[in-house]
């Protein structure tokens, strides 16, 4: 039993979250090998494997997938309950930094959650686009950014979020056009470097009609069926149609999503929502 720790479970968790060793080893802060040796001790203790190594890759077993399970829940109680002995003295204030696209759908829940957690913490949100974000983190302008990894930011990975290609039920034969009209972010955000880049590789000739700092900007020029827009999986309307493979569009790389720490956030406030950040958007 002594082989199911913490530490041990935070590592289970990383591994299967980041899909590999060396990610995992960047989130828990230690060696690539450390978190290989845990990982085999922890499969000889109980007799089985709990991840299959492939060539880029590492993917539970079905029995890694049980107990991933188990230390997920592990790890919340754990966080529950050093939140129900502490909450009652956390006071203050965080400001965080995030982006559209995150600020629509990956966070509202979770400062939902953090606020019910400790009400006497004053949240501050600011939007704007990752670029904008990263010098803003690094001078103390903002507590916390969680955004997508830019040059600039550094930060703690937390998970690779998909893009995908979308456009209104509406305009569903806009992507047949050539040049392919497409809404994207202003110059500087990478999901529009990968969106284009990904359009260059495959050969696909495009037309920017449309540029914007604003997600609702993009949202709304594909509602109106003026162009397809590249998206953060999280962030595309659920009436939106989904375009791929079968409508000739290529795969879009992913996104890192980061939290980064101004370096004068060290202190509770600003931990106990890091902390629910990592935890949540791992899941």
């Amino acid at each position: 039993m002594k082989a199911l720790d913490l530490d041990v479970m935070t590592m289970i968790v990383a591994v299967a979250d980041t899909g590999t060793i060396s990610r995992a080893a960047e989130v828990v802060h230690r060696s690539q090998s450390a978190v290989s040796m845990q990982i085999k001790t922890l499969e000889t203790a109980l007799g089985k494997p709990l991840f299959v190594r492939k060539p880029r890759s590492v993917v539970p077993t079905q029995d890694g997938e049980v107990l991933l399970a188990y230390a997920r829940r592990m790890l919340a109680l754990r966080e529950e309950a050093w939140a129900a002995v502490v909450r009652p003295d956390v006071t203050g204030r965080v400001s965080i930094g995030v982006p559209d696209d995150y600020a629509s759908s990956l966070l509202p829940p979770i400062l939902k959650k953090f606020s019910a957690t400790y009400p006497k913490v004053e949240i501050q949100v600011v939007g704007l686009p990752s670029v904008a974000l990263a010098p803003m983190v690094k001078d103390g302008s903002v507590d916390l950014v969680c955004a997508t990894r830019v040059k600039g930011l550094s930060g703690e990975f937390i998970r690779l979020e998909p893009m995908v290609w979308a456009a209104a039920p509406s305009a569903h034969d806009i992507w047949r056009e050539r040049p392919l009209p497409i809404a994207v972010f202003l110059p500087g955000s990478v999901a529009r470097e990968n969106a284009i880049q990904s359009l260059e590789r495959a050969k696909i000739p495009y037309r920017t009609s449309y540029e914007s700092p604003s997600l609702l900007g993009l949202i709304t020029m594909a509602e109106a069926g003026l162009a397809v827009t590249p998206l953060a999986r999280c962030a595309v309307p659920a009436h939106f149609a989904l375009l791929g493979a079968a409508q000739g569009l290529p795969e879009i790389a992913a996104l890192e999503v980061v939290l980064a720490r101004s370096t004068g956030s060290r202190r509770p406030p600003c931990d106990f929502l890091a902390e629910k950040i990592i935890s949540e958007l791992r899941r």
